[in-house]
């Protein structure tokens, strides 16, 4: 029953790395033996009700099922001008447009 819920989790974590959030439904598939939580990527288990964040990306486990979102904008999805670029800090999973030709000023993004 656990490597399911690892496999259905990776399926979901396939989706997050082309998105910013996924949405990966409980199935229950044993009435007599429910599931109590969540497993993530790294199959650990998570009980309903828990959130956690790892690698900037924030999930959460619920009796409907486990929803991630990442944290850190897709330099892809974000439109920033020419001169700028977008500087990630993984560690507070922060992200911010600077200048090109000077990193300690910020962007002004329009």
């Amino acid at each position: 029953m656990a490597s399911l819920h690892v496999f259905v989790c990776l399926l979901g974590l396939v989706v997050l790395c082309h998105s910013d959030c996924f949405f990966e439904q409980l199935v229950i598939k044993d009435l007599k033996n429910p599931p109590t939580g969540c497993v993530d990527k790294d199959g650990q288990q998570h009980a309903f009700g828990t959130n956690w964040m790892r690698d900037c990306i924030s999930c959460s486990c619920t009796t409907d099922g486990l929803s991630c979102c990442n944290q850190l904008p897709d330099a892809s999805t974000v439109e920033i001008p020419e001169e700028c670029e977008l500087v990630v800090n993984k560690q507070a999973c922060t992200a911010k447009a600077v200048l090109k030709s000077d990193k300690t000023k910020d962007c002004i993004l329009t």
